[in-house]
């Protein structure tokens, strides 16, 4: 029988400002089978995906940016749309919180995310981590989520662009059987509308958000990966 090993490895190093400190943190190396105790694979996410994930949360958290590192969101933008391609992960209790959809940016590509961008106005997607922040009421989005992106060309200008979590119609099942894939944003990874609140309430206030596609140019030029 083959041995799965499947190992991820959290280094959390003293943490100097005691009110950043949380209890998945700490002085030692932790190396834990999240990856496979959560059975990811069987949900679609690829063992080397959670992984970078972990080690730009890591940084983040080493660097003293993360408010809770406890949580890490992945939107998996190398599925199909029509796959639940967003995972929101509970590293302290290992769960897997939430399993949905979520949807590209208008000119990132149709069924499959193929194109990215920075700039304003582009209607795409933006790769990278993200930190999240606190929850707004938009005009048009209702209850949203703002999110900062923390790696400078990759989504950085997502403040600046608007680029925050919704709820949208055209991110669910309906709609899907309709029109054969999901609908898409302006380049914000939008929700289930019923899945909207439950997932912000989770991810608020300083957590990791990593938007994931194996595009060269950002997997060999991230300094959160590199």
């Amino acid at each position: 029988m083959r041995k799965v090993l499947i190992y991820v490895i959290l280094i959390l190093m003293p943490i100097v400002n005691s009110a950043r400190a949380t209890e998945f943190g700490s002085k030692e190396i932790v190396a834990i089978d999240i990856y496979a105790d959560l059975n990811l694979a069987d949900n679609g996410l690829s063992r080397d995906v959670f992984a970078m994930a972990i080690k730009g949360l890591t940084k983040l958290n080493t660097n003293g940016r993360l408010q809770n590192p406890n949580i890490v969101t992945i939107a998996d933008y190398s599925q199909s749309c029509n796959r639940k391609r967003l995972y929101v992960i509970d590293l302290k209790n290992k769960k897997l919180l939430f399993n949905t959809y979520v949807a590209h940016g208008r000119n990132t590509g149709d069924e499959f995310a193929r194109s990215f961008s920075n700039d304003e106005g582009s209607l795409k997607s933006s790769l990278g981590f993200y930190i999240t922040e606190n929850p707004i009421v938009g005009s048009h989005t209702g209850f949203a989520l703002l999110i900062n992106g923390v790696e400078k060309g990759f989504n950085d200008h997502a403040i600046k662009r608007a680029i925050i979590i919704h709820a949208a119609e055209y991110a669910t099942e309906n709609f899907i059987r309709k029109y054969g894939r999901l609908g898409r944003s302006f380049g914000c990874p939008a929700l289930p509308p019923e899945m909207n609140k439950p997932i912000i309430e989770t991810i608020k206030g300083g957590t990791c958000l990593f938007l994931y596609n194996p595009d060269n140019k950002y997997i060999c030029s991230s300094s959160l990966l590199n």
